[in-house]
């Protein structure tokens, strides 16, 4: 077993809060963040519901002469980051020095610039096009950003996995510290999706929810009646230490990373690799990395979209690694919707408030659960349980698995 790492801060922007106690009562108490796109929202007629995070200033964040040339994306990323790093009590320089400060910062990039300036060429031409399109758009400028605003001068990179990227994340972070070249990184995932082309290519995949007059019950994962995901916007930021190092200047330690790993399905673009064979090999193997077994592992936060195919796969992966000695499992999406990247990075941050609280979220609209997905399902209303460890996994697009293991702090 490897050394663990120390979660010190968390940054969260969602359709349920910024706050991790007020997500974290949001899908215990199913008050969920899905609503119909109202009519100033660029959604608007496009899709039937989405989860939409909160305005925020662009100048609260950025530098004023900056500010109208950012992507949303990058500033709900240094906002969350932000966010984390506060809550950790950290200022880089003061506390760190920034070359032992790494950012691992991961997304999609800026469709929203993108499709503003494919307008704007199609409306003025060639010199319609604004140089700045370009940091605007790239994936890799949320770390960038975040370096810039907080003055990080250690390795700073974007991981590139769909919809495990949030995961992934904090499981290259958990890598970067073990090895050594960091004593602290800031971790996690931004997305900025909700634009008309973007929405329509998940809609003609039919992938999106649809057909529901309520949109609070459109995200229904392993239902019987699911019939596709609800797409969402936010940031999810961990800063994450070296224990040896947050002990010694004090921190307050929300959990600790026990282990991760990652697979790929090697099988299709988009589809999951149905037997989910790939997916419970990452579970396997984050349960060794953290030298765990089965029995530990007190309850999982399912990826769940509320799509067939995936959510049909998990559960049969789910159901091989764990057999009849599985823990209670749910899905937060039901209120939260998918956030992409970011989803990982919030539901380990609900992970770490169920080893907390001693509270296990429900899945909510989870009416009728579907044969298919055979669980030992959190229904209707949260469970008390004191759990050792839990696991949340993340899986996306191109076939990426990845299983987070954490624990309370030691």
């Amino acid at each position: 077993m490897r050394e663990n790492v120390a979660v010190t801060g968390i940054g969260l922007v969602s359709a349920v809060g910024g706050a991790v106690t007020e997500v974290f009562d949001a899908v215990c108490e199913g008050r969920s963040g899905l609503v119909r796109p109202p009519a100033d929202h660029a959604l608007h007629g496009v899709v039937d519901v989405a989860a939409i995070g909160p305005a925020i200033d662009p100048e609260s964040v950025i530098p004023a002469k900056d500010a109208r040339i950012v992507d949303r994306s990058i500033v709900l990323a240094v906002r969350a980051a932000g966010d984390a790093l506060a809550d950790a009590g950290i200022e880089v320089g003061r506390d760190v020095d920034p070359y032992r400060v790494a950012v691992v910062l991961s997304g999609v990039g800026g469709l929203g610039t993108l499709a503003g300036q494919a307008v704007e060429r199609s409306r003025r031409g060639r010199l319609g096009v604004s140089p700045f399109m370009l940091p605007g758009t790239l994936p890799n400028m949320a770390a960038a950003r975040i370096a810039i605003r907080f003055g990080v001068r250690g390795y700073t990179s974007s991981v590139g996995t769909a919809c495990a990227a949030g995961g992934q994340s904090v499981g290259e972070a958990m890598r970067i510290l073990r090895a050594g070249d960091a004593d602290v990184v800031v971790c996690g995932c931004t997305e900025a999706p909700l634009f008309p082309t973007f929405a329509d290519a998940f809609g003609n995949a039919l992938a999106l929810a649809r057909g529901w007059s309520d949109p609070t019950v459109a995200s229904r994962p392993f239902d019987r009646r699911r019939n596709g995901l609800v797409l969402g916007e936010g940031a999810g930021v961990f800063v994450v230490e070296r224990p040896g190092f947050a002990r010694a200047r004090g921190a307050r330690v929300h959990a600790e990373v026990l282990g991760w790993a990652a697979t790929s399905d090697a099988y299709h673009p988009t589809t999951p690799r149905p037997d989910g064979s790939s997916a419970a090999e990452s579970m396997r193997l984050a349960l060794r990395d953290a030298g765990l077994s089965t029995g530990d592992i007190g309850y999982l936060n399912a990826h769940g979209t509320s799509t067939k195919a995936g959510d049909a796969a998990e559960a049969k992966a789910i159901r091989s690694v764990f057999g009849d000695g599985m823990p209670p499992v749910s899905s937060t999406k039901g209120v939260t919707g998918h956030l992409l990247g970011v989803s990982g990075m919030v539901e380990a941050a609900i992970s770490i408030m169920v080893l907390r609280n001693g509270l296990l979220p429900p899945t909510y609209n989870l009416d009728d659960p579907d044969p298919a997905c055979d669980l030992n399902h959190v229904r209707k209303e949260p469970l008390p349980a004191r759990v050792g460890a839990v696991m949340s996994n993340s899986f996306g697009f191109g076939g990426h698995n990845v299983s987070l293991i954490l624990g309370p702090a030691s």
